[in-house]
């Protein structure tokens, strides 16, 4: 990738037409690609748990709002799934979002034994404010590559997140909650 310049002339951004930087690799030496994915990927993570903290909502909480939002009627096992994680573990971070009036749970008219999740309005306004969040967080983080240059990018991720069996719509063990009780992932 190139490296940013001073900018381009008159536009006040970088100038990613500029020769490549001390990042690039020379012949032979290892490009350390995943070591930046994850550098990268921490940074993003930090930065949208910081985005959606200002919301009064752990990472744990916008996946999880997120993934109700798109499975109306989702059950809270096929939830834990989804995550990856313990249904025991989903209960508590169900219980908060119902307690905000975010999440509402009903018993499946198909199933006694399981519980349907649901957004309310005021979830559903939630989603919302949290797409914006997360375009603008996506835009910053990307913001040092030109249009082009982010879509291709965009399909080279999707490409090795299909080879590495990745879903690309959520984290894996969101509703885990980790030492800062913010969640391991942000979504």
């Amino acid at each position: 990738m190139a490296r940013p310049t001073a900018g381009a002339p008159g536009t006040g951004k970088p100038d990613h037409k500029a020769a490549p930087g001390p990042q690039a690799a020379a012949a032979g030496t290892p490009r350390r690609t995943a070591f930046l994915l994850s550098q990268l990927g921490s940074l993003s993570a930090a930065r949208f748990a910081e985005r959606t903290g200002a919301m009064g909502l752990s990472a744990s909480d916008a996946g999880t709002l997120r993934l109700v939002g798109h499975s109306p009627g989702l059950s809270q096992r096929l939830l834990a799934n989804r995550l990856g994680a313990l249904p025991s573990s989903v209960v508590p971070l169900i219980d908060s979002l119902e307690t905000r009036g975010l999440v509402e749970r009903s018993r499946s008219s198909t199933d006694r034994r399981n519980y349907e999740l649901r957004l309310t309005p005021a979830g559903r306004a939630m989603v919302h404010q949290l797409r914006t969040v997360a375009e603008d967080h996506e835009s910053e983080l990307l913001s040092a590559l030109t249009s082009e240059q982010s879509a291709e990018l965009a399909r080279l991720l999707a490409l090795v997140a299909e080879g590495n069996n990745v879903d690309g719509e959520l984290h894996r063990n969101t509703a885990t909650p980790d030492s800062s009780g913010t969640g391991s992932e942000p979504k």
